[in-house]
């Protein structure tokens, strides 16, 4: 697939990006390159291979949730300036 300099300046219109001349045909050498590239690749006989999400078969990538060392309360809150029961005590900022 050959990509034309006018397809370049509309695409970089529709993105509102402006190019100087020079940019605007270094890209569509590097955009020609890259579709060539995708059509090889269309050429391939992708018949029996199997589409996957992830190349690593993943089941579950997560954990229970558990607590293993328990914060000890007194221990959090010996350096609070202002403290309520077991909490943080905070100044009020909405009104």
């Amino acid at each position: 697939m050959k990509i034309s300099r006018e397809e370049v300046q509309r695409v970089a219109a529709l993105a509102r990006l402006s190019f100087t001349p020079e940019e605007e045909e270094l890209l569509t050498r590097q955009l020609d390159k890259i579709l060539q590239y995708v059509e090889k690749l269309n050429q391939l006989d992708t018949e029996k291979v199997e589409p996957l999400a992830h190349v690593i078969d993943i089941v579950n990538g997560f954990r229970n949730d558990q607590v293993i060392h328990e914060p000890a309360v007194d221990a959090l809150l010996s350096n609070a300036p202002a403290k309520e029961n077991n909490f943080f005590k905070v100044p009020k900022i909405i009104e």
